[in-house]
């Protein structure tokens, strides 16, 4: 605790693990501002799983007893049964997570407990930390973005023949189904899985045993404490592995990309809920009303979520400007990791959360859908493919669609079937009959067989496809 007369930090209990070269004790606005424990706390699990593996090691070498060794191993187990059960709770005035477990052992079991640090550096425990806390983590949120997927793929599935408008520059382009729009951002996401395995096998490495920068003089195992924790091997290069972060940026990196996907998504979502729109239909309880317009409902959460983007964004930033001009090996600017790390991942795991909550109770407006893809001339393209098909060059034919577009245009028509068959053979001699039947919006639709394309028997395929991703997670 602060000496009162002094503001220092007497008690050494709890005295910071590098005070013995220290005369005096710390100041205690010093160690308010250091510490670190607030944020690393969540870490405290994979703290006890490293110092296991590694006391077990230093056992193997000869380094301590079996005596010790067990005393150690109890020790730990104790603690992390009483952190999960509530009966230990975390100590504040702690410098950080390693400082609270190493301390709590030691009053557990005695002078055991101080040969834990043995052979081991602050430096490359936090790296073996951070880097398990993400093994454990990063697969439920794939679990949490796999089960959006699901969801994605269900709702398309009933929507395979729902017509909708495809857009560019937000302008009317071709008719599709909302199946395909729903199997886009589902395909999305599914980067975001493929991208956070690929980075779970970087981060696959352990670099414990590295010490403070140059490993140790003692006989350490790096490759058995390895091989404990389920880690692929190790780290090749002390120095590197102690000044390494790149594992924080990789994964924040993929939180921003995960994060851009649902912002669109939203962002579509708030688009569609409009009056002008009104494709979506939000549940009220995923809604929210007005303080002064008694009408209103709002759609909030998916603001939010959009609105929460800069906060991803800026946590990436925040990582990459922290790491830009850092000399190796450790530097204490490097502590300033975990906050936007952790709070990236908290971001997004709980954006996918809520957007699949919300998009699972919507209600879609299938008449106002289909009314989209007339008028806004988004068969103009098909008009191009029948000449194709006739033999007209497609330069040729996108010209002479053009031309079908501008007359209806300047005949006060919202649509190129609205102009009669003499209208358009004024314009080539190619045109017959068949094409009203060849360019309603579910021709239009039904005639894009081509993979990715938004007729019924490729939206199928893309469904089962997705499915079959999902059963890999």
């Amino acid at each position: 605790m602060a000496n009162e007369k002094h503001g220092t930090i007497t008690d050494n209990n709890h005295a910071a693990l590098w005070h013995g070269r220290f005369a005096e004790g710390p100041d205690a606005a010093a160690v308010e501002f250091e510490t670190s424990i607030h944020v690393d706390e969540r870490m405290a699990l994979d703290d006890i799983k490293g110092s296991k593996a590694h006391a077990e090691m230093l056992f193997k070498q000869g380094i301590i007893s079996e005596k010790e060794n067990s005393e150690i191993q109890n020790g730990l187990s104790s603690i992390e049964s009483d952190l999960q059960s509530g009966k230990l709770s975390i100590d504040y005035s702690a410098e950080d997570i390693h400082s609270f477990v190493e301390a709590t052992l030691t009053d557990r079991i005695g002078d055991a407990g101080r040969k834990l640090h043995t052979g081991r550096s602050r430096n490359d425990q936090i790296a073996l930390d951070e880097r398990l806390y993400l093994r454990r983590v990063i697969p439920e949120l794939q679990k949490n973005i796999v089960s959006l997927i699901n969801t994605l793929a269900d709702i398309a599935k009933n929507h395979t023949r729902s017509l909708l408008t495809g857009y560019t520059h937000m302008q009317h382009a071709q008719p599709g189904t909302l199946a395909q729009h729903l199997c886009a951002w589902a395909w999305m996401l599914t980067r975001d899985v493929e991208r956070l395995e690929d980075s779970l096998k970087r981060v696959s490495l352990s670099p414990l045993g590295s010490g403070a920068l140059a490993g140790s003089g003692l006989p350490l195992n790096r490759e058995f404490v390895a091989d404990q924790l389920g880690f692929s091997g190790v780290t090749q290069n002390s120095l590197d592995s102690v000044s390494d972060r790149d594992y924080c940026i990789e994964f924040t990196s993929d939180f921003a990309l995960l994060q851009s996907h649902l912002s669109r998504m939203c962002e579509e979502v708030v688009l569609w809920s409009t009056t002008e729109f009104g494709f979506i239909d939000l549940s009220e309880k995923w809604s929210t009303g007005s303080s002064i317009m008694p009408q209103k409902k709002n759609p909030d959460f998916a603001e939010l979520i959009r609105g929460r983007t800069g906060k991803v964004y800026g946590d990436l930033i925040n990582l990459l400007v922290m790491m830009k001009g850092l000399p190796l090996a450790y530097d204490r600017d490097m502590q300033e990791d975990k906050a936007p790390l952790f709070e990236a991942l908290d971001t997004v795991q709980g954006n996918v959360i809520v957007f699949e909550a919300m998009i699972s109770s919507a209600k879609w407006n299938l008449p106002k859908m289909e009314a989209s893809c007339f008028g806004g001339f988004a068969n103009a393209t098909d008009v191009a493919d029948y000449l194709v098909r006739k033999g007209l060059p497609f330069r040729l034919a996108h010209g002479v669609a053009a031309k079908c577009v501008r007359l209806a245009i300047d005949s006060g028509l919202s649509s190129i079937e609205e102009l009669s068959l003499s209208d358009m053979k004024n314009i080539s001699d190619l045109f017959e009959s068949d094409i009203f039947e060849k360019i309603t919006p579910k021709a239009c639709m039904e005639a894009r067989k081509t993979t990715g394309g938004p007729s019924p028997e490729q939206t199928e395929k893309q469904i089962l496809a997705l499915k079959e991703f999902c059963k890999k997670y």
